[in-house]
């Protein structure tokens, strides 16, 4: 096992304090990933960041490692919410046992929840839509992202954002949980979301080798684990 090798490993083994990953890389002898080594990857990546920041849906890490596939394969969230269900209904024909997350209350809001607790933020997620202000004729946004992003980062509360920026709560609240999914990405060095990226972007290339920038991708992400990202 070379030595970036050994660094993915110890990324979950640090992270979860399980050996799973280090006996399945101890296996592969190798430093480059196949498509099934991959989709492994994801889901011990997905395992990671719920050990370390807690989820906050009730999805399993399969139901996360479709969320992280749709991102990248540029579905929008209410497809992936379809493949979601898709999946769950045929898991729930073989298991007869009562399923975790009934299919039906999987949704566009749903995935995007799941979305950022992977740190998977769309450009669009920053985008404060003109309609969200008392008028729909309004021309500009009623604040500006990058303002709300400060205040969040300085701890203001959801009340106290919405009367500084002079907007209503419920807006706020959904612009603010983008703006502590980029501070915690922040502090992680961004090095979750671009683990996703390396692994899947060139993931599902018949007999590709995986990139340079995939192993450059998945090294960094160990370097965070020494990194104290609560701060």
């Amino acid at each position: 096992m070379d030595e970036k090798t050994a660094d993915l490993r110890d990324l979950f083994v640090d992270a979860t304090g399980s050996e799973t990953v280090t006996e399945r890389q101890d296996a592969e002898r190798g430093t480059l990933v196949d498509r099934d080594d991959a989709s492994d990857a994801v889901r011990d990546l997905i395992a990671a960041m719920r050990e370390r920041y807690g989820f906050s849906t009730p999805l399993d890490d399969d139901a996360y490692a479709l969320v992280a596939r749709g991102r990248f394969d540029d579905a929008d969230d209410a497809a992936i919410a379809a493949a979601i269900r898709e999946s769950l209904e045929a898991a729930s024909e073989d298991d007869e046992s009562d399923a975790a997350v009934d299919p039906a209350d999987v949704d566009a809001a749903t995935v995007r929840k799941a979305r950022l607790d992977l740190h998977l933020v769309r450009e669009s997620d920053r985008e404060v839509d003109a309609g969200d202000g008392e008028s729909d004729e309004d021309a500009d946004p009623p604040f500006a992202y990058a303002d709300l992003k400060r205040l969040t980062g300085g701890g203001n509360s959801i009340v106290e954002c919405a009367e500084e920026l002079d907007a209503e709560p419920d807006v706020i609240a959904r612009y603010a949980a983008v703006a502590r999914t980029d501070i915690a990405s922040t502090r992680a060095n961004d090095r979750f979301r671009d683990a996703f990226r390396d692994l899947l972007t060139d993931a599902d290339i018949e007999g590709s080798l995986a990139s340079d920038a995939r192993e450059d991708g998945l090294r960094e992400a160990t370097e965070d684990i020494e990194t104290d990202v609560s701060l």
